[in-house]
């Protein structure tokens, strides 16, 4: 008795998790075309980048899905031009954990694009360790945001010469636990996974607010987002497959779908409702506060320099 007793609780909560889910989530209603328009999308391979690639494609867009991975990437563009009907739609090797890569992308998008009417950063990865990459940075860092950060800077003259454009940057509600200590930027004093991912968000929201500032009166607008929390692969170390399974089977339930977290990337990649809003931070397809850290002007601008030493990039805007 008490087992079934446990087992209606477990469900009701699971029903009621979903069904506020359900009510909560944000979509996407904007019937906005891309024809004409240039959007590059890293990490557009798999997961939320790969359903806002789809989407944009299916708008019309000449869509450019940047990632490592080459046999992914060439995989996710294939898919793409069969699901859409769009043959716009390619793969370009970036490698963000290395800056002589984002250089090297950013070259060849200079040499076969005439604009650029949308950039998201959306590649992001957690639990990579505490490794450094071949620039001296810590590799969780750099691939969440030193990367991202030298990427978007590299084409933001294109960006300009193509506005009105975007800069959408993907995020995470978990920045909240994120903390600023300028002697410990690439997790040199202390580190966690966690911490990284947190703080890598963090830094990512206070890019957003000073890139906001710099590009005023430029046309480009840059936001940042919190997806939600979709379904993953994380618990695919379990080795009891049949527990895996009913673990997966529940997470599966109350998860986003990718589909539905992606819908706050589409919203600010196409929206005419955010055509001239900058620097906020949205969730659900509409505007969030984000912590009291990530609207501090001052912080914003201090972190801006000392990422600039640290990618080796003075940015005149």
């Amino acid at each position: 008795m008490i087992i079934w007793t446990v087992v209606f609780v477990f469900v009701l909560v699971v029903f009621t998790l979903k069904l506020y889910q359900k009510i909560t989530c944000g979509v996407c209603r904007s019937s906005a075309h891309m024809v004409g328009k240039v959007v590059i999308v890293t990490g557009g391979n798999s997961g939320i980048g790969f359903e806002t690639a789809k989407n944009l494609a299916d708008r019309g867009a000449r869509v450019i899905i940047a990632c490592r991975s080459i046999s992914r990437g060439t995989k996710a563009a294939e898919e793409i031009i069969e699901c859409t009907g769009n043959k716009n739609v390619l793969y370009r090797h970036l490698d963000l954990s290395r800056f002589r890569s984002v250089r090297e992308f950013c070259d060849g998008i200079y040499k076969t694009e005439s604009r650029l009417d949308v950039l998201i950063n959306n590649a992001g990865a957690g639990g990579l360790g505490n490794r450094k990459t071949e620039d001296g940075n810590h590799l969780g860092m750099q691939v969440n945001y030193f990367g991202p950060f030298l990427l978007t800077n590299l084409l933001l003259p294109l960006l300009k010469s193509s506005a009105p454009s975007r800069i959408v940057n993907v995020s995470s509600a978990i920045h909240k636990y994120g903390e600023i200590d300028y002697e410990n930027l690439n997790m040199e004093k202390y580190w966690s996974d966690y911490l990284v991912y947190a703080n890598s968000k963090l830094y990512l929201n206070l890019m957003t607010l000073e890139l906001s500032q710099r590009l005023k009166g430029n046309g480009v607008t840059v936001n940042a987002l919190h997806p939600g929390v979709a379904v993953t692969n994380i618990f695919r170390n379990i080795n009891n497959s049949i527990i895996r399974y009913l673990v997966e089977m529940c997470l599966n339930f109350i998860y986003q779908s990718v589909w539905e977290a992606s819908q706050t990337s589409i919203y600010l990649a196409v929206s005419s409702e955010v055509q001239d809003v900058t620097g906020r931070y949205f969730s659900n397809c509409q505007e969030n506060k984000p912590s009291k850290t990530s609207q501090d002007p001052d912080i914003a601008t201090r972190l801006w320099k000392e990422t600039e030493k640290i990618v080796n990039y003075n940015i005149k805007m």
